[in-house]
């Protein structure tokens, strides 16, 4: 591992005021550690901001809750109104790692997770987001987990988060503090960026911004479902997800809202998929043109292939439980 320098803050203000070029915060460290020993990430200094005042889980006037960036994942889920009102979210976090790392993990660090490609891994291999202008070692080669939407010919990495997927869904706003003291509210639909050609930056964050607390807007109505398929049982990422809210009134479909997990390089959401629900009675044919919607640019890159027709699969499976309808 590359020497660093390192620093405790005792504020939010002062983890901003601490930053310099080339400079990391570190909370729970469940990621940023494993990438430092690797040298994929070799930060000059860490601003440790674990010990800031941001581990509360907050109501707020209109029925929804603040949560603090530094609260642990296993406080998340287990908190009673989490459990009753976002049930989506706390599912989303049980299916995620193992209990070790939910314990340390924070809500913050995991929106920013760095991809689980195993060529931004390996240093040995060329890759675009770990090293800009190298090439993007996944296309052409073993990709079973990567994206097969939203990519380009940068740069096919899925992002990892179970969190980050039930957050989109929700409609979460992620509140920061920036380098010059300015604070401001990020709706997580415009949170993430696409890889486009600059594969490497992931998120809108500048230098130096500091996530500090993550918002839910008030309960919303109906079912909530978070269903995760993965290799193995437990410790495994997504190789499909979905978040879903939906309701259904008079027998029609009044409210829907689907994120999704290891199709893209960012949380997914469509609004094609829930325009294919809304206001349409629940039926086979009307779940077929949501996953229609959802892949009609899904593109497979060999290895992959399989996870348009899973991803098919597993939508009309959580439409049908959403909404009792019959198989």
């Amino acid at each position: 591992m590359k020497t660093f320098d390192y620093a405790k803050a005792d504020s939010p203000e002062a983890a901003v005021a601490a930053v310099g070029t080339g400079t990391k915060f570190i909370a729970g460290g469940t990621n940023l550690l494993d990438l430092m020993k690797l040298q994929i990430e070799t930060p000059d200094k860490l601003v440790d901001i674990s010990r800031l005042d941001l581990a509360q889980i907050e109501e707020r006037e209109d029925g929804g809750l603040t949560i603090g960036a530094l609260v642990p994942n296993s406080d998340l889920a287990a908190d009673p109104r989490v459990v009753e009102h976002y049930a989506v979210l706390s599912r989303a976090l049980l299916a995620g790692a193992s209990g070790q790392l939910r314990n340390k993990a924070s809500t913050g660090g995991n929106l920013l997770q760095r991809t689980r490609c195993y060529y931004f891994y390996d240093t040995a291999m060329p890759c675009n987001k770990r090293e800009p202008g190298t090439g993007c070692s996944a296309i052409g080669g073993f990709n079973r987990i990567l994206a097969v939407l939203g990519t380009s010919e940068q740069c096919i990495a899925t992002h990892p988060s179970d969190m980050a997927v039930a957050m989109r869904a929700l409609d979460a706003t992620i509140v920061t503090l920036k380098a010059d003291g300015d604070r401001r509210r990020i709706s997580i639909h415009e949170f993430y960026r696409l890889p486009g050609d600059t594969p490497e930056i992931e998120t809108v964050l500048e230098p130096g911004e500091l996530i500090t607390h993550v918002e839910l807007p008030a309960p919303p109505k109906g079912n909530q479902i978070y269903r995760k398929v993965r290799d193995r049982a437990s410790y495994a990422f997504a190789l499909v997800s979905v978040a879903g809210v939906l309701s259904v009134e008079d027998g029609k479909i009044a409210s829907a809202s689907f994120a999704f997990g290891g199709l893209g390089p960012m949380p997914w959401r469509d609004a094609a998929v829930e325009a294919a629900l809304v206001g349409k009675a629940p039926s086979d044919a009307v779940f077929e043109a949501a996953a229609t919607a959802l892949l009609a640019d899904a593109k497979g890159y060999g290895s992959n292939d399989f996870k348009i027709p899973l991803a098919r699969r597993v939508l009309i499976a959580c439409l049908r439980d959403l909404t009792g309808a019959a198989s």
